[in-house]
């Protein structure tokens, strides 16, 4: 495993300013024993935040040096989570039920929490030169972080143990893994560098090597309710599939901002947050979208439905909303 950075998360972390930020790349990542523990900030929301997820009625989001903050009124207001054992970049998180969750980061972090985000303790060390950029749990027991380089561990007892596993073989054994996204019950897919995407429909046993009409950094994707799937990434990239991968479909976005975050609203509303403040919207299951630019024009890494009309989302500028247009 190489200690280098890896080239796409670097031209990710750049755009998003957190790599040039003062000390960001700087930030020691916890030792293995967990003692270096995350500080606490008066304007913690404020830091770079790269995931976000929902625990129950509460959302979380995790970022630069360890930094985790918690809402529980659909993002108005957030405080720091009490206690976090780490220092390093956190990259990801993921909730199996109100209270459960898990965090991955640089430096091969792996963190728990069984209070709702509460508190956080160092659950698994998956080696100092490790970056994980991606954790996705299908159901209490069943869950799979990566990374770059290829690096993949898989748990199916809730996280007590971790296996390492290889998505791909040959030349796509070693892509970078960014996002890993799925349906409860359904395929699992992660997107990968390299217009490449990997896809398990045996709960993550085996897995198939799928290429996209586009060889760039793919990002992000998800499964719709309705079995279509979509992959976005850079240069406003956006690729729909209706055949679980088989076939992808090039989708203009208007923009070549690269998206980073997307979710599938209730209504069936597609939305993707990006570079530059950038923010696009389907109403047609992905097969359209109209691009906006928010004013302050400041990247955007992940994005949760709010309140009523609203995005919660997280970036360089820490957590905050988005209104969504009238349809």
């Amino acid at each position: 495993m190489s200690a280098r950075v890896p080239p796409g998360w670097l031209a990710f972390a750049l755009a998003m300013g957190i790599a040039a930020a003062p000390g960001a790349t700087t930030a020691p990542a916890a030792p293995a024993s967990g003692a270096a523990s995350a500080f606490q900030a008066r304007l913690a929301s404020k830091a770079p935040l790269l995931g976000l997820a929902r625990a129950g009625s509460r959302l979380v989001a995790v970022g630069d040096w360890g930094t985790i903050v918690l809402s529980d009124d659909e993002g108005r207001t957030w405080r720091q989570a009490k206690s976090v054992a780490t220092r390093a970049m956190l990259t990801s998180v993921a909730f199996v039920d109100a209270q459960r969750g898990f965090a991955v980061g640089h430096g091969g972090t792996v963190l728990a929490t069984a209070d709702g985000g509460e508190t956080w303790t160092r659950h698994h060390d998956a080696g100092p030169d490790v970056t994980l950029l991606t954790v996705w749990f299908a159901d209490a027991d069943h869950g799979i972080a990566a990374g770059a380089f290829g690096y993949a561990i898989a748990t199916r007892d809730g996280g007590r143990t971790w296996q390492e596993f290889a998505p791909g073989r040959g030349d796509d054994g070693d892509r970078h893994l960014n996002a890993i996204f799925g349906a409860a019950g359904g395929p699992v897919f992660i997107a990968a560098e390299s217009g490449t995407v990997f896809r398990s429909v045996d709960a993550a046993a085996t897995w198939t090597t799928l290429k996209v009409p586009y060889d760039g950094s793919l990002w992000g994707g998800l499964v719709q309710k309705d079995g279509g799937v979509l992959v976005w990434g850079m240069r406003g990239h956006v690729l729909r599939s209706s055949d679980l991968g088989r076939s992808w479909t090039d989708v203009p976005t208007g923009t070549d901002k690269s998206w980073s975050g997307g979710l599938e609203l209730a209504d069936g509303t597609i939305v993707l947050v990006g570079l530059d403040g950038a923010v696009a919207t389907s109403t047609d299951g992905g097969r359209t979208f109209r691009t906006t630019i928010r004013p302050e024009r400041r990247s955007l890494a992940a994005a949760v439905a709010g309140a009523s009309g609203q995005l919660v989302v997280a970036g360089l500028a820490g957590v905050g909303t988005h209104a969504l247009a009238a349809p």
